[in-house]
């Protein structure tokens, strides 16, 4: 089939690799103009963008890939299949409507479940024990499309929002693939999603990453993960913003006389014992505002927290 790829993060590039190893033709990638990155703000590629020109496929990089210039560069690709992975657009029906069968997308959710754009961040913030990936027939509401096929992995309790992005990527590639297989030989079966199992994902915002000391440790170790890399779980001490990048959770004698956000204990080899609403957690590696990632033991030499110190 002659398919035109949209997609920009880094976690469409497994199956986008897959589809240019296939048989099947890509006409041209579309993905988000190049953006200033880094402290230099230099201009640089989308991650798609450097895998389309290593293979040679056309990159097509509009601000509104539903404008009337990009419809009519979509249209003169004269494309069997539109496949949407991680673009960052949301694509008006003018759009969908113009391949010759369908678009379909790929989400790194079980749907209806995390509709939205944090889906991965939400099920380990939530404390889910499953995620997986779904394939959609798009239509113009974002996430709602019919069911193509859907593939399904434990979260590990210790996965982050980084691990568990790897996992699903890997998964998305292979289910895109046998996606594209069903869709090909006309064997596809569309499955409406139930409005009543709809539960949101929605954009992370700074804020979002500012630790409730109050809440039981079991849900602060759960932002902790699901928080990685942005905006991160983050707290306030001795008048310093500190990112919480890695935690433990830990049983404690001193729980039932802390206050929440309480050093209570600091362990060598181990981190920061520190209270919450409801058991300990420690603390294990974290990072100073604008300085590197430490583990506990390194950090405390050059930043003097001792127990009974408490964090905001």
């Amino acid at each position: 089939m002659n398919i035109v790829f949209f997609g920009t993060a880094e976690f469409a590039i497994p199956a986008f690799r897959e589809l240019l190893a296939s048989g099947h033709k890509v006409l041209a990638l579309v993905t988000q103009p190049d953006r200033k990155r880094g402290r230099n703000l230099k201009l640089s590629p989308t991650p798609t963008k450097v895998v389309a020109e290593a293979h040679g496929i056309p990159v097509y990089q509009p601000a509104d890939a539903s404008s009337e210039e990009s419809i009519e560069y979509l249209k003169s690709l004269n494309a069997d299949l539109f496949v949407v992975i991680a673009f960052g657009q949301i694509l008006k029906k003018e759009a969908l409507v113009i391949p010759k069968l369908f678009a379909i997308n790929l989400h790194a959710s079980l749907l209806p479940r995390y509709r939205g754009a944090a889906p991965t961040n939400w099920a380990i913030i939530n404390g889910d024990k499953t995620s997986g990936v779904t394939i959609i027939r798009m239509n113009e509401r974002m996430d709602e499309g019919d069911i193509i096929l859907k593939r399904e992995v434990p979260i590990d309790a210790e996965d982050t929002n980084i691990t568990l992005n790897e996992t699903l990527s890997a998964l998305g590639a292979k289910t895109l693939m046998e996606a594209i297989a069903l869709i090909e030989q006309g064997k596809t079966v569309f499955e409406k999603q139930d409005s009543t199992l709809v539960t949101p994902a929605p954009k992370l915002k700074k804020e979002d990453g500012l630790i409730d000391w109050t809440k039981p440790a079991v849900v602060i170790h759960g932002r902790v993960r699901g928080l990685l890399p942005w905006p991160g779980a983050y707290t306030n001490g001795l008048g310093k913003t500190l990112k919480i990048l890695n935690t433990e959770l830990i049983s404690h004698p001193a729980v039932t006389r802390a206050e929440a956000g309480e050093i209570m204990d600091i362990i060598k080899g181990k981190g920061m014992v520190v209270n919450t609403g409801s058991g300990a957690i420690v603390i294990r590696y974290l990072q100073l505002e604008g300085g590197k990632a430490l583990d506990a033991d390194s950090f405390l030499r050059g930043h003097k927290f001792v127990v009974g110190d408490v964090f905001k």
